[in-house]
């Protein structure tokens, strides 16, 4: 039997076929049994949970010859037709290809009409949701006043995307997911009465993969069945359906555990030759992480998934983690998932999930420094590490070094001319909170020795490898923040505090606001555990330290300032070139002799 013939042959033909909706069937059938039937319903629910099958049994049985009766007959002439689809009175309308105003201006012009087989004109509209705004608008009157032998039942698995004058006008039922049990219980008795054989845990596997969706959980079991041959066994189920095995699952989490991180990659190169989508896998993972931390915390509940095939290994390995590691493991890989929506390379991104997982040494959640991750690597390893960030970090620095001398950095020539001749002391200034804006806001000075001593040390390796989970958590507290912070990168971190470098003063100095100042470090306390400063300086500033000598505010001393830092403009200048600095900064403004 196909696919089609199988759904067709176990679709509810009357409200008690119909499995994990007895709330919803209980109402209509006292509806219908008290003669209150409303003139318009609203069915919304996930896809598969018995919609538009629950409107085409409204529909018999209100018309059924014998009735109307709360459960059809099946066997009139008006249940019969209804059901082969050649009752002109009961039109069902797919939304989705006729969502334009005039099929709903043909419906307002046809329900004038008397019906002319049965006793009601039932019109059944699915995905409602997909109706133009035009189109609702010309429905909403028919709605409001309908010939009283008229019933719209309208489907949708979005109702938050239809305007509300529409569904203050209907009775709204909303669909729930099958329980597992009850789609369990569906399964097997199809089984038994096509003269399927299938395992019990095969059919638990496929009703759990189906998410509570009766027609998605029939659409498995035929396709489950035709792969193995009229036989339906776990295995079989996972490989047509693109899961994982429990053994994969396994091998996994075991490398995760044992932070092999050399393990897990071969792993996933083995799952992509198989066939696995990274996304599919991913979630999965998501799914047994879930599985452990439920056996861990509530052993007795029974929620665990019933995919677990040896139950032995599957509590050893949840003993192998602790409650907090497992949080914050599927906390990653859910982040993870949601990047992978967009991802051009998702097994890439699904590496990376697995390393970051390798990695984790719990010191956000201990309240450890931002350097004590370090501490799990063994010490060899860690120096090695250590020596090879700050090769890169020099490395990159040369580089900054050799851009900025060139025609890269994008200063103007008598701009860098007149930084050259100025003291020592006055290039190197950071106007952290210190210097003159270019708004003539006061900012304290910060001294840079601290920084330029840390630039190449683990806590700033640490805050330069999570600062996109910084920016991450600033743009879904605040994206206009995060908007300003993007335009900087972490330099180095040093007594509780973290140096930000920006390109340009205007991104620096709102950043620099209170209000932006606080957002940014309650997110540096929430993802390394502790209190964090924030500290700024412009990106030419920083490089100048630390390619050349100290500021006057390393060596201690008071920071003086020229005339041209503290209104923007050379010693003598009109006053308008000073408002022009204030105005747009001096990284914008060039004065040129004639």
């Amino acid at each position: 039997m196909t696919h089609i013939a199988l759904y067709r042959a176990w679709r509810p033909q009357t409200f008690r076929d119909m499995v994990g909706q007895q709330h919803i069937i209980q109402t209509l059938q006292n509806a219908i049994r008290e003669n209150r039937v409303a003139h318009a319903y609203l069915f919304n629910g996930p896809r598969g949970t018995g919609k538009t099958t629950a409107a085409k049994i409204m529909a018999k049985a209100v018309n059924c010859e014998h009735g109307p009766a709360i459960e059809p007959c099946n066997e009139c002439g008006a249940c019969r037709g209804i059901t082969a689809g050649h009752v002109m009175d009961v039109i069902e309308i797919d939304a989705a290809s006729n969502r334009g105003i005039d099929e709903i201006r043909d419906i307002r012009e046809k329900v004038r009409y008397a019906p002319s087989e049965v006793r009601y004109k039932v019109y059944i509209i699915d995905e409602v949701h997909m109706l133009t705004a035009e189109a609702f608008n010309a429905l909403l009157k028919t709605l409001e006043e309908p010939p009283g032998h008229v019933i719209f039942i309208l489907a949708t698995t979005e109702p938050h995307k239809l305007p509300a004058t529409i569904i203050s006008r209907c009775q709204r039922f909303d669909f729930r997911p099958v329980s597992l049990p009850e789609q369990t219980e569906r399964l097997l008795q199809i089984c038994r009465e096509e003269n399927i054989a299938a395992d019990e845990d095969a059919i638990a596997y496929i009703a759990r993969l189906s998410e509570g969706g009766m027609r998605d959980a029939i659409s498995l079991l035929e396709q489950a069945s035709a792969f193995g041959g009229g036989r339906i066994t776990l295995e079989g189920a996972v490989e047509v359906t693109g899961g994982l095995a429990a053994d994969q699952f396994y091998e996994l989490a075991e490398a995760v555990r044992d932070r092999d991180v050399s393990a897990a990659l071969p792993l996933v190169e083995k799952l992509m030759q198989a066939g696995k989508s990274a996304d599919k896998c991913m979630e999965n993972l998501i799914y047994y992480f879930r599985d452990l931390l439920v056996l861990k915390l509530a052993p007795s509940s029974g929620a665990v998934t019933e995919r677990v095939v040896d139950e032995g290994k599957f509590r050893a390995m949840a003993d192998a983690f602790d409650a907090e590691r497992l949080f914050r493991l599927i906390d990653t890989l859910n982040r993870y998932q949601t990047e992978m929506k967009h991802a051009l390379q998702p097994q890439t991104l699904f590496e990376v999930a697995l390393m970051k997982l390798c990695a984790d040494s719990g010191a956000s959640s201990s309240g450890a420094s931002v350097s004590a991750g370090q501490g799990a690597a063994p010490a060899a390893d860690s120096a090695e590490l250590q020596r090879l960030r700050q090769q890169v970090e020099a490395l990159e620095r040369k580089l900054e070094q050799l851009a900025r001398s060139g025609a890269g950095s994008g200063e103007p020539e008598r701009g860098a001319a007149q930084a050259a001749q100025r003291p020592s002391g006055q290039r190197n200034a950071v106007g952290g909170r210190g210097g003159f804006g270019s708004g003539g806001l006061m900012r304290t000075a910060v001294k840079l020795d601290p920084f330029l001593a840390a630039a190449g040390s683990p806590a700033t390796g640490q805050v330069r490898s999570r600062w996109g989970e910084v920016l991450h958590r600033v743009k879904e507290t605040k994206i206009t923040v995060h908007a300003w912070l993007v335009d900087g990168e972490p330099v180095a971190a040093a007594d509780d505090t973290v140096l930000i470098a920006f390109k340009n003063t205007i991104h620096r100095e709102t950043t620099e606001k209170p209000a932006n100042r606080e957002i940014i470090e309650r997110v540096l306390q929430d993802v390394f555990g502790k209190p964090l400063r924030l500290a700024t300086v412009l990106q030419k500033e920083w490089h100048s330290a630390s390619a050349g000598g100290g500021s006057a505010e390393q060596r201690g001393e008071p920071l003086q300032l020229q005339p041209e830092e503290a209104g923007g403009g050379e010693p003598g200048e009109p006053p308008w070139v000073e408002e022009a600095v204030k105005l747009f900064g001096e990284d914008l403004v060039v004065v040129k002799e004639d």
